[in-house]
């Protein structure tokens, strides 16, 4: 990652990415460059930075094994986690997991450490596995035995029923699909030739170079990285980077990962101090919230008044006064004393910029910067660089995830008013690239300097396919389904949501001791009422297909309901709605309430309003169905 020792331009060749797009449209690039470091001269804090001595490759095997949750093949215990995330794993997956663990052994063995467990008692394979073809396949049962499987099966969906992503009036009108359906890794079907990558092709700066993307909604629907459960969410990041390593070494790319330098950041103020550490602060000012106060009302200032500001982000602001506007807001920000109509456009661009490179650690970490480069570097195909891109956001801490949101949200603003403000899409990522990739708690090695350039197409595919990046791919999500299966299995006991909200929906219900009717959800005008008697309102006396839905905010707080083959969430929100319709008018929560299912094989899931409701039913027949308000 750039350093602020190598805030300058390169003197080296441009045979690598630099002779992937002509100089003069590298001017903006190196011009934000030299802003930056005029400003990192006014003597500001610095950080303290404590470095890691460099790992072999045993100890980095072994790193890599912990932070995707099988820490169990390294201290032997039989836990149940590891070994219901290994009963999930594709065959490319279970092959890098395996490639990883032969490593840290072979390593081992050569120290003369503790005794290590054998590769066959995992797998069930020999310990030097034959070469593969990697193909789709089907997941990997509880035995660890690898065997091939059929192509998954396609559901036909509503063509209308799809995530549109990266089309504007240049835009080329032909579209390629992605599929969320099946394993990234295991869709390769072969490897690219050698050194094929960036180095053979040319960036082309013209928006219209980038391909429209169009994902097709499962019968499930979508799902964004906020509709899952936090314990659901740190299974996703396992199973991603399990995946991330799996599809780099399909692509024979070797995946490299930073070791994270302890960096101490202040405990207080606003710039320099942690996400994590902001946000703590926040909530206790506001709860819950998600992205840092001082970040969103910079935003919120540049959205309402900046906009449409010629060279907006380009054009820095006086080195002074942002200096000055800095420790004002440290001073008088909190206590709500702060003048923001005294802030001049640039100027509060110029500090928004400042509180992204002042972050003790980056927005998209240190961790991972070669696996960011790599994919621009290595990858020519920008659909192949769309889903390494898509894993890596998927890794991300939440603090940095829900931060990188609102930043892209805004910069997606900026470029939907080029027309006034002359700021392209290459060009905001031209002037961002640097701001999010300059790190000075590390020296740039010579080919990370080579590699900056890179980093402004990083920041392109980010802003354009953004959508795209917070959906959760739904294999993923099939696995966590999975790794929960495992380990009720394991222990015998389902996942319990919220006891609170039980006890409440119990008492509820058994107020009301009138029989009741089942409703037919097709549509709110269709609907079809079967009577029940109080008895059938035990779960383990509801019919075939019928779900008993929750709702503790409306007047009529649970409803038993016929699935059918088109039923969708939306059409269960509606027959609430209708049912409760002296409930308050306009009531926002009622507005605002979103279908949840609860337990069984997932944690907790927000559901996309065109999932279909009996598949879903059949995914997971012990959930619970709750409607309540969606958390922001």
């Amino acid at each position: 990652m750039l350093s602020n020792e190598s805030l300058h331009p390169p003197t080296f060749s441009r045979s690598n990415s630099q002779a992937s797009v002509d100089s003069t449209s590298m001017e903006d690039f190196w011009c934000e460059v030299e802003s930056i470091k005029e400003n990192s001269e006014g003597g500001q804090e610095e950080q303290t930075v404590t470095e890691v001595k460099p790992a072999d490759e045993g100890e980095l095997e072994a790193e890599w094994l912990q932070d995707v949750g099988l820490s169990t093949l390294i201290s032997g215990a039989e836990e149940e986690d590891g070994q219901a995330l290994l009963s999930t794993l594709t065959r490319t997956q279970a092959a890098a997991v395996q490639k990883r663990y032969n490593t840290y052994t072979q390593t081992m063995r050569k120290k003369n450490k503790h005794s290590v467990r054998d590769v066959r008692d995992i797998f069930g394979v020999a310990e030097s596995p034959t070469p593969f073809e990697p193909v789709p396949v089907s997941l990997v049962p509880a035995n660890g035995v690898q065997v091939p499987g059929k192509k998954p099966v396609w559901k036909a969906v509503n063509s209308n029923s799809c995530l549109d992503c990266g089309l504007d009036k240049d835009t080329p009108s032909v579209a390629e699909e992605l599929s969320f359906e099946v394993s990234f890794s295991e869709s390769i079907t072969e490897i690219p030739k050698e050194k094929e990558g960036l180095k053979s092709q040319r960036f082309k700066k013209e928006d219209s170079s980038l391909t429209k993307f169009i994902v097709r909604k499962s019968r499930f629907g979508l799902t964004e990285v906020g509709d899952l459960s936090v314990e659901d969410m740190k299974k996703i990041r396992y199973l991603s980077l399990i995946e991330l390593t799996a599809f780099y070494d399909a692509l024979g790319i070797e995946l490299k990962r930073n070791r994270t330098d302890k960096v101490k950041g202040r405990e207080n103020g606003l710039f320099g101090v942690p996400l994590t550490v902001l946000l703590e602060n926040d909530q206790k000012k506001l709860p819950g919230i998600k992205v840092p106060l001082i970040f969103q009302k910079l935003l919120q200032k540049l959205e309402e008044t900046g906009l449409e500001t010629e060279g907006i982000l380009r054009v820095p602001g006086s080195a002074s006064r942002v200096k000055n506007l800095r420790q004002e807001l440290e001073s008088k920000f909190y206590d709500d004393t702060f003048d923001w109509d005294q802030v001049r456009n640039n100027d509060a661009a110029g500090l928004l910029k400042m509180f992204i490179r002042d972050l003790p650690s980056p927005l998209f970490t240190v961790e991972y910067l070669p696996a960011f480069i790599a994919l621009v570097e290595r990858i020519s195909k920008i659909k192949l660089q769309l889903q390494a891109l898509h894993l890596l956001i998927m890794l991300l801490p939440d603090a940095n995830r829900d931060t990188a949101k609102a930043f892209l949200i805004f910069l997606k603003k900026v470029v939907a008013n080029e027309g006034k403000n002359k700021m392209s899409l290459w060009n905001v990522s031209m002037i961002v690239a640097p701001n999010l990739f300059i790190y000075k708690g590390k020296r740039s090695n010579q080919e990370e300097m080579q590699a900056a350039a890179t980093t402004a197409h990083i920041v392109r595919l980010l802003i354009r396919y953004q959508d795209i990046l917070w959906t959760v791919p739904s294999f993923l999500i099939t696995q966590v389904r999975k790794m929960n299966e495992a380990a009720i299995n394991n222990t015998k006991k389902q996942p319990i949501f919220d006891k609170s909200m039980r006890k409440l929906l119990r008492r509820k219900t058994l107020e009301r001791e009138r029989p009741e009717k089942i409703e037919v959800a097709t549509s709110p005008r269709t609907s079809k009422t079967l009577p029940t008697s109080p008895s059938s309102r035990r779960k383990s006396d509801i019919p075939e297909g019928v779900i008993r839905v929750h709702a503790p905010l409306h007047s009529k707080v649970s409803m038993a309901i016929q699935l059918n083959g088109q039923t969708k969430a939306k059409d269960i929100l509606a027959r609430f709605h209708c049912e409760n319709s002296h409930d308050s008018p306009g009531s926002l929560k009622i507005q605002n309430q979103s279908l949840y299912e609860i337990g069984g094989n997932i944690g907790q899931h927000c559901l996309d309003p065109d999932a279909y409701m009996l598949d879903l039913y059949h995914a997971n027949p012990h959930a619970e169905w709750v409607i309540k308000p969606k958390t922001s």
